[in-house]
């Protein structure tokens, strides 16, 4: 192959990879906009937790801003976190496109499965963070509020909008990152890097990484902290039981 053929090839490659970053930008910019005219349904939709953690303890919460533009970069944030969440499985399909002409057929099956689990589990991730663990740890913040008995003035929360949108939109992307540990540990053993006897004999000092990556990635208090690690523990596990699964069928496939 000439060296003009390699550079035509380098350059179609671009152009394939340039269409298909446009494409996913205007597909992210389109549902960008249009989530914009939802933005107030969707922060009452990510509000509902606190709401619901606190409809029944007789007080009248509220959130309030303490700047002019504050809810409406709220209102942006919201649009754009909400626009990324849907188009993560369109933009990971423009990956699969690109790539996929230059795999072969055993590789594309390979890969495929890690491209479908990828949104999968960050989804749990997320319906773990707004199911579960948002309404434990709003109930274990609240419960440093005072009534002012003990103290000359009572100590009552009044949450500020970008501020609860930030807690909720970091827990959500911490868990839904942290979900990603099969996958990365899948792909990790499918290159030959990790083995399953590996992952067993380090055992204890991932339990160490875990927690220590839960106090890092979550607020400083032991529900979300500890509600992170768990999870991670047993994906962990789950895990090694397919990292075995791949080493047996590449066995097989090397006996074949």
């Amino acid at each position: 192959m000439s060296q003009n053929d390699n550079e035509g090839g380098f350059v179609s490659h671009l152009a394939e990879l340039r269409k298909r970053l446009i494409h996913s930008f205007i597909f992210l910019i389109v549902f960008f906009i249009g989530c914009y005219f939802f933005a107030e349904h969707l922060y009452g939709f990510l509000v509902d937790p606190f709401a619901q953690a606190v409809k029944d303890d007789g007080t009248n919460r509220r959130l309030i801003f303490t700047a002019l533009q504050e809810t409406f970069l709220t209102y942006l944030k919201i649009s754009f976190f909400t626009a990324f969440f849907v188009t993560c499985p369109f933009i990971l399909m423009q990956i699969w496109k690109f790539i996929a002409p230059g795999l072969y057929k055993h590789e594309k099956h390979a890969i495929l499965p890690y491209l479908i689990l990828t949104p999968v589990l960050f989804f749990l991730g997320g319906i773990l963070v707004y199911y579960l663990i948002m309404p434990l740890a709003i109930k274990f913040f609240l419960s440093f509020e005072s009534t002012g008995l003990s103290t000359s003035l009572p100590i009552q929360l009044e949450a500020k909008v970008n501020e609860y949108l930030s807690l909720v939109m970091k827990l959500i992307f911490a868990f839904g990152i942290s979900f990603q540990l099969p996958v990365v540990l899948s792909l990790l053993a499918r290159i030959g890097i990790v083995d399953s006897e590996f992952l067993k004999k380090r055992r204890k000092y991932v339990v160490v990484i875990i927690f220590a990556s839960a106090a890092l990635l979550t607020p400083p208090d032991p529900i979300t902290q500890i509600g992170l690690a768990i999870p991670l523990l047993i994906l962990y596990e789950l895990s090694i039981f397919s990292v075995k699964f791949i080493e047996d069928k590449k066995f097989k496939d090397s006996n074949a």
